[in-house]
């Protein structure tokens, strides 16, 4: 009598395993967007932030990753 097909849940039972995948997609898009806030924070570097070329270039030279030489081109070629 009080038997409808789906173990005495009724009809919504069935949509059970929708709230469950929402549920946990919700909980992962979290842990991913405060973990990409937590780098963002501790890079100290706004991704938004556009940096000079010619800043760039002296960073690249007081690294040593270009001669000399290659920064006056560089400072040449943006000047």
């Amino acid at each position: 009598m009080w038997w409808d097909g789906f173990g005495g849940m009724g009809w919504w039972m069935m949509f059970g395993w929708l709230v469950m995948l929402a549920f946990w997609g919700g909980i992962i898009v979290l842990v991913v967007w405060g973990i990409k806030k937590l780098v963002e924070r501790g890079s100290g570097l706004d991704i938004t932030q556009k940096r000079d070329p010619l800043d760039i270039a002296k960073e690249r030279y007081a690294k040593g990753d270009i001669s000399k030489k290659e920064f006056e081109r560089i400072k040449k070629d943006l000047s």
